[in-house]
C-alpha cells in the first residue's frame, strides 16, 4: 500500500523518535511512505495566530498541491500537523469561495490543489488498513503485562470527529496496545489537552496541564504513557521534573510514541526504538517485560 508522507518540521527536530519509528513500522507492515517533494511547514500551533489562518491555509495547501498529482492518500505522523492538513484539506473540498482565493494565492507559486485527495493520521493507517489482527501477527515479542495508558491527546481525534474514534471516548490506541499484548489501562485523561503551545509563554498552563494527565495515568497504573503525537509526548516528557518540583508529586513516567512500542513488539533492530531521545528513561518499565533496553 502506497501513501504519500508529510513529515513535518516536529519530526526532524524534537520528534525523531516518532519519525524513526514510523518508518519502521511501516516498512514492517508493507505500508510505503514516499515523502512529499520540497514540503513546507504547515504553520501548526502558532502561525495561525502570526499571519492569520488563511495565510496558514495557503502554506498547507501548498504540500496538498504538490501531492496531489500522485494521487495517494496523504499521511502525517504528527497530530497537530494532521489538525492543520485535514482541516484545510476539508475547507478546500467543502468552501467554493475559500478554494478559489486560496488557489489565486497559490498560483503566484505555480501551484494549485484540486482538493481530491484524504489526508489520513499514521494511528488511523494502522488500525484501518492493516488492523489489529494483522499487527497482532507481526508480534514477536509480545509487551505481555506491560501497563499502557494510551494518551491520544485532544487533536487526533477531533481533527474530523468522528473520523475514525470517537473524540471524547477514544478506545482504538488502547485496542492496538492490547494487540501487542500489553494491558491497556483506565485513563479518563486520555484526550485532554497538554497544553500544547502554552509552554512557550504559559509554562504554568501546560504544567498544570500535565499534571493531571499524570495522576490520572498513575491512578490508572500504568507504566507508560504512549501517543501519536509529539506535542504531548514533548510537553509531558520534558515537564515531568517541573511538575514533580511544583506539584510535590515523583512522577517517574516515560513517554513514547506508540510507534516505538511496536518497533519493540515488532522485534525490530534496537535502534528503530528510537529510546536515545526519551528524557525518562523506558528502561525499567521495559525491564519489568524482560526487554533490555
Amino acid at each position: 500500500m502506497r501513501y504519500s508522507f508529510y513529515t513535518g518540521c516536529s519530526m526532524e527536530a524534537t520528534a525523531q523518535a516518532n519519525l524513526k519509528s514510523i518508518e519502521a513500522v511501516a516498512h514492517a507492515l508493507d505500508l510505503q511512505l514516499e515523502e512529499i517533494p520540497d514540503w513546507n511547514c504547515c504553520g501548526a500551533s502558532v502561525a495561525s495566530g502570526v499571519v492569520g489562518d488563511f495565510t496558514q491555509q495557503v502554506m498547507t495547501g501548498r504540500n496538498l498541491a504538490i501531492a496531489e498529482p500522485k494521487g495517494l492518500d496523504v499521511v502525517v505522523g504528527c497530530s497537530s500537523c494532521y489538525l492543520t492538513l485535514a482541516v484545510t484539506n476539508k475547507r478546500f473540498q467543502e468552501d467554493e469561495h475559500f478554494k478559489a482565493r486560496a488557489n489565486e494565492a497559490l498560483a503566484a507559486g505555480g501551484y494549485h490543489y484540486d482538493g481530491t485527495l484524504r489526508v489520513r493520521q499514521f494511528l488511523e493507517v494502522v488500525i484501518n488498513d492493516v488492523g489489529f489482527e494483522k499487527v497482532a501477527q507481526r508480534v514477536k515479542r509480545p509487551l505481555k503485562g506491560l501497563k499502557v495508558a494510551g494518551y491520544v491527546g485532544c487533536q487526533t481525534v477531533r481533527a474530523i470527529p468522528y473520523e475514525f474514534d470517537d473524540p471524547e471516548y477514544p478506545v482504538l490506541l488502547d485496542r492496538l496496545m492490547e494487540s501487542l499484548g500489553a494491558v491497556a489501562t483506565d485513563f479518563p485523561m486520555k484526550a485532554r489537552c497538554c497544553g500544547s503551545s502554552n509552554a512557550l509563554a504559559g509554562t504554568e498552563i501546560v504544567v498544570d496541564s500535565i499534571h493531571k494527565i499524570f495522576d490520572s495515568a498513575d491512578r490508572g497504573g500504568a507504566q507508560v504513557i504512549a501517543t501519536p503525537c509529539p506535542m504531548c509526548q514533548m510537553n509531558l516528557d520534558a515537564y515531568q521534573r517541573r511538575v514533580n518540583k511544583v506539584h510535590g508529586t515523583n512522577f517517574n513516567m516515560p513517554i513514547l510514541f506508540f510507534t516505538q512500542l511496536m518497533a519493540i513488539a515488532f522485534d525490530l533492530p534496537p535502534e528503530t526504538w528510537a529510546l536515545k531521545y526519551n528524557i525518562v528513561s523506558p528502561s525499567a518499565a521495559l525491564a519489568s517485560i524482560g526487554v533490555s533496553a
